[in-house]
């Protein structure tokens, strides 16, 4: 039941009997997908100042570019979707580990492992019965639309918890779940999408906990070793330093699906090995990664949109909205007010735990797997959860802000962190610091010896203005001031550590208790 793709399988059968690409078709082909993302990329600017996720802007074009739209577009591969959806997906939980910090996670990772296990179970019986007595589907396809849309979604927790300056506990909690809770949901829906009954719930609980295991240990291997390699082989190219990155992650991937694991989870815990060891020129590792999950996302949005027949919407609204609301009120405050008794969350952070359960484009992938096995009333399945997870998203994104607010559960302003890119010096058995003073940074008005830098390391050049200069021990530093620092082999990581300790502590750093670690909340 792991995520096997097919694509090139799938894509030979597509275009079988179809008229031979030419380089003409080829380039309308690039011109409208490069249009496409032109204005995605637009449209990313109305969903960041609206607080939208940014599913609902790429699911219209998507609409728009579809049969009952302007393009006009028929797309019904439902396959072909699934599979994309897949490979995007990916990249979005990639990105999205890249960016998790340890310390952030770490305290969270008991609350957030029951919710993924324990609470989608609770989730998918209260839903699935919500189905059942109060729409009146049959009870697979009660069960499928409970599994399906029991499932948070990363790309959507990622875009909109990331803008909210909420607790570290909280934040963590959240995307901790959204990136564990989807091997145990695919699962469920690939049991209750086979022909023939349900397998017990017992060897359904087996092989959750089987395949959790697998990608939890393979993806763990896969980043410790990768961020090992990275860290003590410089490579010919700082520009090769994000593509390794990538191929790592994507590489924990497919060996945990190959070993019939988890690969979800085993991408995600590798990208966040990764993510957490100080690999060299992490910023512009950090900016790629970003950069491919934003296309991931559009061209996943775009492509859900596309398969859905808008004007066949019209009898599943109804049921879309009984079934969200009841998956809303009712299944997941349930699941979470279970799941965090034993661990004492104020009822405040469990309140917006409950209301910040996005759905997104995984529920919406997720119901492709009935179409494709061929379940009676696949269709309408896909109908019921993609019309919940708009309006529903519509619903809870913008109002999570406000919701943060009234329960008081924002942080105040803290010291801008320091921009630190590492460069290895293979050969001079040495590390290249290049250290940016942003505004807010404690380090402005420091001098140059009061950074106590340990012995091995030393600022070698200062840019202030587009001047750069030798600094003496008696230069002060200021913010808007790019720095280079060298540091050995022994000291590189006490040299950053030291130099992001100045810069949320200043000069007294240190004897004030602060350190260069992230701090929790």
């Amino acid at each position: 039941m792991s995520e096997y793709v097919r694509a090139p399988a799938i894509l030979a059968r597509g275009t079988e009997g179809k008229r031979r690409l030419t380089v003409q078709h080829l380039n309308q082909l690039l011109l409208v997908c490069s249009l496409v993302l032109l204005v995605a990329v637009a449209a990313v600017r109305i969903s960041s100042r609206s607080g939208l996720p940014s599913l609902l802007v790429y699911l219209g074009i998507g609409v728009l570019m579809g049969q009952d739209g302007i393009a006009h577009i028929h797309f019904d591969n439902a396959e072909l979707t699934q599979v994309i959806g897949y490979a995007a997906l990916v990249v979005i939980l990639a990105e999205g580990g890249l960016g998790t910090k340890w310390k952030e996670i770490g305290p969270a990772l008991p609350a957030a492992s029951t919710l993924a296990l324990a609470g989608v179970a609770v989730s998918v019986g209260v839903t699935a019965a919500s189905a059942h007595y109060l729409v009146g589907l049959e009870w697979r396809q009660a069960l499928i639309i409970g599994a399906v849309v029991s499932s948070t979604d990363a790309a959507a927790v990622f875009s909109v918890l990331r803008k909210i300056p909420l607790p570290a506990r909280v934040t963590g909690t959240l995307e901790a779940e959204s990136g564990f809770n989807d091997a145990p949901v695919v699962i469920l829906v690939v049991a209750f999408s086979h022909a023939g009954p349900v397998e017990h719930w017992y060897v359904l609980l087996g092989e959750i906990a089987l395949e959790l295991a697998i990608g939890a240990a393979i993806g763990l291997a896969v980043g410790w070793l990768g961020a090992w390699g990275l860290r003590h082989v410089a490579l010919p190219a700082s520009g090769l330093y994000p593509i390794a990155v990538m191929a790592i992650a994507v590489t924990a991937y497919a060996a945990g699906a190959l070993a019939h694991g988890s690969g979800f989870l085993a991408v995600y815990l590798a990208s966040m090995v990764l993510g957490n060891a100080k690999l060299p020129h992490w910023p512009a590792t950090r900016g790629f990664a970003d950069g491919l999950g934003w296309i991931a996302q559009i061209g996943m949005f775009v492509l859900l949109g596309l398969l859905v027949t808008p004007h066949e919407l019209g009898d599943d609204v109804w049921p879309a909205l009984v079934i969200g609301l009841a998956l809303t009120v009712i299944a997941r405050p349930l699941s979470v007010v279970l799941c965090l008794l034993p661990f004492r969350v104020p009822w405040q952070e469990q309140t917006l735990m409950s209301w910040a359960g996005l759905r997104g484009a995984v529920p919406i992938i997720l119901a492709t797997i009935p179409m494709v096995n061929g379940v009676d009333g696949s269709r309408r399945i896909f109908n019921i959860v993609f019309v919940l997870v708009v309006v529903y998203t519509l619903v809870q994104g913008p109002t999570l802000p406000w919701l943060a607010r009234t329960l008081r559960l924002g942080r105040g302003p803290e010291a801008a962190d320091l921009g630190i890119e590492s460069a290895p010096l293979e050969r001079l058995r040495g590390h290249l610091l290049s250290v940016s003073i942003p505004e807010g940074s404690k380090m402005h008005g420091v001098e140059v010896n009061e950074l106590r830098l340990p012995a091995g390391a030393a600022v070698t050049l200062v840019v202030r203005e587009g001047t750069s200069f030798v600094p003496m021990p008696s230069t002060v530093l200021r913010r808007g001031d790019e720095l280079l620092v060298v540091a050995t082999d022994p000291v590189r990581d006490a040299a950053e550590r030291r130099l992001r300790a100045v810069g949320r502590g200043g000069k007294l750093a240190g004897w004030l208790g602060t350190d260069g670690e992230d701090r929790e909340e």
